[in-house]
């Protein structure tokens, strides 16, 4: 590993500081940053998780994806999780702590509206940062595609109900171009690119151009990843500063919801034996989340300013620690997995 990402927990966490710093002391140059926006995504933060996801892209071998549909079991796993259990755990942990354990503590109003972030969290699976936790685990990059694909397409339909469901109202209005454009920045262009890019280092079919391209632009993506953070958090430096306690009470639930659901699908991929490569990008998808969508989406209906919107930007404070510690966990328990896999008959070899 270089030095980028053995010290990458090390680098966000100066990220993240200094995002709180500079967004406290010119709030006015993040304001004008966070106005370039198209159908409330951000255009700057676009960009920068292009750069984070583009090298991952140039990995993909298309023409080893038509293998993925002989292992659906990795597939059928994260699907399960991302939109028959998470979402409806997600809803069940925000009321229980706010309507119930920090009754105490918060009113019923501002009590919805942190549920509500947490929700719009919950019902969109990770779609851009789950190929930088894919290859920090050494996953199949090419499954991990798929995954994300899938669950994309799933999202364009289910999003929307599953929110109406559990928000209790039925004519929320979900903004179609956020979703759309979303999945066209952070998927669609950066794999298009990075086919090309294969295509035009990798015409002899040796790998040494590509390989040394690779080798070249990870740098550049952990620094995506990193000047991420530091844009999200200085946008919403003055909101986070000013109410420590709440982002304390938010945080808490979704740590719970976040190590739950890993250990739930981490667990579950071992039982089905599947392989450490697609496993572990399984339980990443499971737990990390589509935050740039979440937080596009709870400012559209609720505000800039609202709880919600707030309760989505804690779902960043907590999701990238996390999922580093996550990371490296997969990765010492890289044993509990047989590469070869176990498969049961019928499936035997397909993993």
């Amino acid at each position: 590993m270089g030095i980028f990402e053995r010290y990458l927990s090390l680098w966000v966490g100066l990220g993240i500081l200094a995002g709180l710093l500079l967004g406290s002391l010119f709030p006015g140059l993040f304001a004008l940053l966070a106005s370039l926006e198209l159908f409330h995504v951000n255009l700057v933060v676009a960009v920068l998780i292009w750069l984070m996801i583009y090298p991952m892209m140039v990995q993909v071998d298309f023409s080893a994806i038509k293998d993925v549909g002989r292992k659906p079991r990795g597939l059928a796993l994260t699907l399960v999780v991302n939109w028959l259990i998470k979402p409806f755990t997600m809803a069940a942990l925000g009321w229980l702590f706010f309507k119930v354990l920090f009754a105490p503590w918060v009113d019923g109003a501002s009590a919805q509206q942190y549920i509500a972030g947490m929700i719009l969290l919950g019902v969109a699976p990770c779609t851009a940062m789950v190929f930088v936790w894919s290859q920090l685990t050494r996953g199949d990059a090419n499954y991990t595609l798929v995954q994300v694909s899938v669950n994309d397409l799933i999202m364009v339909f289910a999003f929307a109900p599953i929110t109406a469901l559990l928000l209790g109202v039925s004519d929320i209005q979900v903004p179609w171009q956020t979703l759309l454009l979303s999945v066209l920045l952070y998927v669609v262009l950066p794999l298009l690119a990075g086919v090309l890019t294969r295509h035009k280092l990798d015409k002899k079919d040796d790998h040494q151009r590509l390989h040394g391209f690779l080798a070249r632009a990870k740098p550049w993506s952990m620094l995506g990843l990193i000047a991420t953070v530091v844009l999200l958090f200085g946008f919403q430096a003055q909101t986070i500063l000013a109410q420590p306690l709440v982002i304390a009470l938010i945080a808490v639930p979704l740590l719970i919801q976040s190590y739950g659901i890993f250990a739930l699908t981490y667990l579950a991929g071992c039982k089905l034996r599947l392989p450490h490569q697609v496993a572990a990008p399984a339980s990443m998808i499971g737990t990390s989340n589509f935050f740039e969508l979440a937080v596009a989406v709870a400012i559209s209906l609720f505000g800039l300013h609202s709880g919600a919107a707030l309760a989505t930007v804690v779902g960043v404070l907590v999701e990238v620690p996390v999922m580093l510690s996550l990371v490296a966990f997969a990765n010492r328990t890289r044993h509990w997995f047989s590469e070869k896999g176990s498969a049961p008959a019928g499936e035997k070899n397909a993993l």
